[in-house]
């Protein structure tokens, strides 16, 4: 064997052994954890460390200061066949302590087995107070030109590719809370522009809880598990959030966004993005409009029902995340538009009648259009989750030329913030160094020393002006492409802690959102209510949300009152005449199905003639078949991704059923409690489950052949987005053209308006 080629060879070997496997794999179905099969045995022959997954990437080689290296990614990575110590003196063993004989006590001059047990001691840093929970990928942003008109930002100019890191993640969870709770995600893009770093921090809602950041420890410390038992992790629905979101009106907004589908997004892939803030652009002419920007993605706005998102959380807490690496890996990259709505810069910083720097506010898109201005792809997935997704540092303060912040008091606070937390967490000031945080463009900023200093200053003259080091660094002007802040007037006025008049209309932009809802999501939104409401301990808490109900929409708050078992109460401000939205509705369009999974369920003794062309015809659609079996391994020359015991509905966009699979010898409830109780049936009862909540969740079902028995026997044949085929072919043709809209939404007629 070479040893250096060891994943080619290792991959040769796996195949010499099992030959028809290894040609059923391809195209290869997401999801291997290395970047060659592994052997059955423990390999012995040394050689060098094996590459990264095609999928893969990592921040580029540069210095410090920003220079190209030119070496390989891979020279960031563990080097050489051989085990070391830190400092790369090779180990003959790491198994064993050193000890006074076999039996004896262990030696403090151990000096591996400090050095191995200390840095694991410190392997953690202090997690994100917010945001813990995430996942990021990198791509490039390749801009249409088409803000040119508006900006001088050079990484907007038409044709201009940039690499980009994108960190997805929860606002409430830790760490280790699971992907689907009912949160707002984080959609943060670090653009490595060649005029300096632009971190783009927003949220998958538009509109935040608060208008000034002094309250952003509230919101937080109200949403956060209760600090005497850390209970509930992840989630909104207990007495604090409520008991805030209540008395702190202006957080309605927001919480009718979270308490829509919009807070348990299907997928990171199927989630839009916004940057909350105004900003203020500057163009080459020195003129200046506001903005906000939009992310709009490929596959639109889809997210998943309340029961998946509950069962999901125990079946796969990772979901999101695995979703975003498996998409990626499987070719179908998760794809955006950025997008600007543009207003005028005036004296009032309003545009029609909604003030520009209320972060509680939206401008509906029907009012200022959302103009596209670039395309982001994410194509490679980390190398290392710590080193990149954990590291990654943002700040609203990382600006390039021809973009500029507005006074926005909640943009304003955090300016600060991000700072101050970076300092905490990463260590101290050098932050920007780490290698995913490294900008790509030159680095000459005249601050030296601190913790983790990387770079290796020349010099003796860290000051300006200067002479000894000949006047360097020196100051960069129009003709250089300098940041310039935009010379904005500041009106005089005394000093106070107060919002305008604007900022006190708490309401108007709450109904405007439920009365763009479609009838289905209106259902969802008083589901979620009750169920929130429903966990609060406290009465006059229920009753309070209520009341801001009532200011929202009477039919709202009867519907929630009905299912807390309380009266509704009447309003006690006027009710806003609001127009209605479309583009706030995830309901009514049809989107492309880019990486969909699609559950095939086969019965190894039945016919199973048409699957492998089914499956081929999954791939080739952009999607991803998954084999579902009474058991692993190969059926009819196909791998086998799930089993009845390991699969479950809410891992697939859509069924198609080629068989009617008899129970298999592990459908007890002994085995698996997905079983049910014992009875006699003709068809796997797993299988029947999956039909049934595949059905109740609103999804495409397709069956041809002996397929057709286990819609019959489920009792859901004939009902809306239920196809039935002669063919696999067929059936799967149908079924796609159902997933165009994501959910057969008219399998459940609405009960409002």
């Amino acid at each position: 064997m070479e040893t250096s080629k060891p994943a080619e060879a290792v991959k040769n070997a796996v195949k010499t052994a099992s030959g028809k496997i290894a040609d059923a794999l391809t195209p290869d179905v997401p999801g291997a954890p290395g970047s060659a099969p592994p052997s059955v045995e423990e390999p012995t022959t040394p050689h060098d460390p094996l590459p990264p997954k095609p999928e893969q990437g990592a921040p580029q080689t540069r210095t410090p200061t920003g220079a190209e290296t030119g070496v390989p990614a891979t020279a960031k990575g563990q080097q050489g066949a051989y085990l070391t110590t830190a400092n790369g003196a090779r180990l003959r063993d790491t198994d064993h302590s050193l000890k006074a004989g076999p039996r004896g006590p262990v030696l403090l001059q151990d000096h591996h087995l400090r050095e191995k047990i200390t840095h694991f001691d410190h392997e953690r840093i202090p997690e994100r107070v917010v945001h813990a929970r995430g996942a990021g990928a990198h791509g490039v942003f390749t801009a249409y030109g088409t803000a040119e008109a508006v900006t001088r930002a050079g990484f907007l100019k038409k044709g201009r590719e940039t690499d980009v890191f994108v960190r997805f993640s929860t606002v409430l969870g830790s760490r280790g809370s699971a992907d689907t709770v009912r949160d707002t995600r984080g959609f943060a893009t670090k653009f490595y522009t060649d005029e300096g770093t632009f971190d783009l921090v927003g949220n998958n809602i538009p509109v935040f809880f608060i208008q000034d950041a002094i309250k952003f420890p509230d919101i937080i410390h109200a949403g956060k598990p209760h600090p005497d038992r850390e209970i509930p992790q992840a989630q909104s629905a207990h007495d604090t959030f409520w008991d805030f979101v209540s008395l702190h009106t202006e957080a309605q907004h927001h919480t009718i966004w979270n308490m829509s589908d919009r807070g348990i997004p299907r997928s990171y892939r199927t989630m839009e993005g916004f940057g909350v803030h105004t900003f203020r652009l500057v163009n080459e002419a020195g003129e200046t409009v506001l903005a906000k920007f939009h992310w709009k993605p490929k596959l639109g706005v889809h997210s998943l029902t309340w029961e998946e998102a509950q069962l999901i959380g125990g079946i796969d807490p990772d979901f999101h995340r695995r979703d975003l690496y498996d998409a990626i890996e499987a070719g179908a990259y998760p794809e955006w538009e950025l997008g600007i709505q543009v207003f005028p810069d005036t004296p009032e910083e309003t545009f029609a009648g909604v003030d520009l720097l209320d972060p509680t506010k939206i401008v509906p898109e029907e009012l200022a259009e959302v103009q596209p201005i670039g395309r982001l792809v994410l194509n490679r997935t980390p190398t290392n989750f710590f080193a990149e997704t954990e590291q990654v540092a943002f700040h609203l303060g990382h600006l390039p030329p021809g973009i500029d912040v507005t006074n926005d008091p909640l943009l304003q606070g955090r300016l600060f913030s991000y700072v101050d937390t970076q300092l905490t967490r990463l260590g101290g000031p050098n932050f920007t160094q780490i290698p995913i945080n490294r900008p790509h463009a030159a680095v000459n900023d005249m601050l030296r020393d601190g913790f983790h200093q990387h770079a290796v200053h020349a010099g003796v003259a860290p000051y300006r002006p200067n002479s000894l080091d000949g006047g360097n660094p020196f100051p960069a002007g129009d003709a250089e492409h300098a940041f310039v802040d935009a010379p904005v007037t500041v009106a005089q006025a005394p000093k106070v802690r107060a919002n305008p008049a604007s900022f006190d209309d708490h309401y108007s932009q709450v109904r405007l959102f439920w009365s763009s809802m479609s009838p289905v999501e209106k259902e969802h939104i008083i589901r979620a209510y009750t169920f929130e409401l429903g966990k609060c301990y406290h009465q006059a808490i229920k009753e309070r949300q209520l009341q801001c109900l009532a200011n929202i929409d009477p039919v709202l708050c009867e519907q929630v009152a009905t299912g807390l078992g309380l009266p509704a109460p009447q309003p006690t401000e006027p009710l806003a005449d609001v127009t209605p939205s479309p583009a706030l509705s995830q309901v009514g369009r049809e989107w492309p199905s880019d990486g969909r999974m699609v559950g095939i369920v086969v019965d190894p003794d039945g016919d199973l003639d048409g699957v492998d062309e089914v499956r081929r015809a999954v791939f080739a659609a952009g999607m991803v078949p998954l084999l579902i079996a009474p058991h692993g391994g190969v059926v009819g020359g196909m791998p086998v991704q799930r089993t009845f015991a390991t699969g479950r509905s809410v891992e697939f966009d859509a069924v198609l059923l080629a068989g009617a699979p008899a129970p298999a010898p592990d459908a007890v409830p002994a085995r698996d409690a997905k079983a049910g109780t014992p009875a006699p049936a003709a068809v796997d009862p797993r299988v029947l489950l999956l039909v049934e909540e595949s059905w109740r969740h609103a999804k495409a079902v397709g069956a041809w052949g002996a397929g057709v028995a286990v819609l019959e026997q489920v009792g859901v044949a004939g009902t809306p987005g239920v196809v039935t085929a002669g063919s696999g072919a067929e059936a799967l043709a149908a079924v796609q053209q159902l997933m165009a809209a994501h959910r057969v939404w008219e399998r459940f007629p609405a009960t409002v308006a």
